[in-house]
């Protein structure tokens, strides 16, 4: 497409989160936020008004037939991630779906092949990958100033009040642990050769609360993810993530819990988020914002998004998967 033109973008899935991917497309330039769609007629209805969005779907085999529509984000819950994004890469549109890409390694092989036979373009929705943070330590690991990786651990811990509305859906493991199993595997290029898990489940939801995975590389190195959602529900943190990675000849320490703001007020401490979505004064500005800028740059230029893949998306979801597997069975999985 023209590099002139906005691209014009849909929202499928109304969640929490497709309603903050569908509030960042409205206040983006050279973005338009052309359709949206939901089961739920009300909240659809909602949503559009508020943005002023015309083009309205229920059935989002409607929204994908819409010619008007260059791209979609997928919002869904995971387990409509395989059918929807297969349906709109065969569509043509370009695709960018939300993480974990699918609930299995089946189903994300079925979305892989799907995406290298279509034209459109398909990205899933890593966003750490694009938090400078991150991609400064990258770069660092690039340049050779930490040696060869041996080790790494990273923690991602929420409060259980925010695990009560999601562990219905997903484990702590694979909802926000996926995170760091992708960058680890990310900064190391190397891939998975055994994992071991544990899991806890303290609540009352359908999926454990957390848990921790190890799992040694192919190079050699130990990665161990932790991710727990059962802070107390008046931690300050908006999210306690940490990673560090240690290599031959130095080391590195990502802190994103702690953003640069405390605020103390009658209710207590709180540490909001000012990276990833933050909304001051009524505009959003923030890294999920880098991630659409990057994704419709893509688009505009026709190049096909190499920040991540496909294949890293799925080999993500394989360790999370094998860290479940193991922590079920209490066996060491080999890939």
């Amino acid at each position: 497409m023209s590099q002139s033109k906005s691209v014009r973008w849909g929202v499928i899935g109304l969640g929490w989160f497709g309603e903050v991917h569908a509030d960042n497309l409205s206040e983006m330039p050279d973005i338009e936020l052309a359709a949206l769609c939901t089961r739920r007629p009300e909240r659809l209805s909602e949503v559009a008004d508020r943005l002023g969005v015309k083009r309205r779907y229920t059935d989002y085999r409607e929204l994908l037939a819409d010619p008007e529509i260059d791209v979609v984000s997928i919002t869904t819950h995971i387990n409509d991630h395989r059918d929807i994004a297969i349906d709109a890469l065969r569509s043509g549109k370009h695709v960018l779906l939300e993480k974990p890409m699918a609930p299995t390694v089946e189903d994300c092989e079925q979305i892989v092949e799907a995406a290298s036979k279509a034209t459109g373009f398909l990205m899933v929705g890593h966003i750490c990958r694009f938090d400078p943070r991150v991609t400064m330590a990258k770069q660092a690991i690039e340049e050779g100033r930490i040696g060869e990786i041996i080790s790494m651990h990273a923690r991602r811990n929420l409060s259980k009040e925010i695990g009560k509305t999601v562990l219905d859906d997903i484990s702590a493991l694979m909802g926000d642990g996926i995170h760091d199993a992708d960058l680890m595997l990310w900064f190391s290029q190397a891939k998975v050769s055994t994992v071991y898990a544990q899991e806890v489940h303290p609540g009352q939801n359908k999926y454990p609360d957390g848990g921790w995975s190890i799992a040694r590389l192919d190079n050699g190195a130990v990665a161990v993810v932790e991710s727990v959602w059962h802070l107390p529900e008046k931690t300050p943190y908006t999210i306690d993530a940490r990673l560090e990675v240690l290599g031959t000849e130095g080391a590195l320490y990502i802190n994103c819990g702690e953003a640069g703001l405390a605020i103390h007020d009658a209710n207590g401490v709180k540490m909001p988020d000012t990276m990833y979505w933050p909304r001051p004064f009524g505009n959003y500005f923030g890294v999920l914002q880098e991630e659409l800028r990057y994704f419709a740059k893509c688009v505009r230029k026709g190049e096909r998004p190499d920040r991540i893949t496909p294949a890293e998306s799925c080999a993500a979801v394989a360790w999370m998967a094998a860290a479940t597997e193991s922590s079920q069975t209490g066996a060491i999985v080999t890939f």
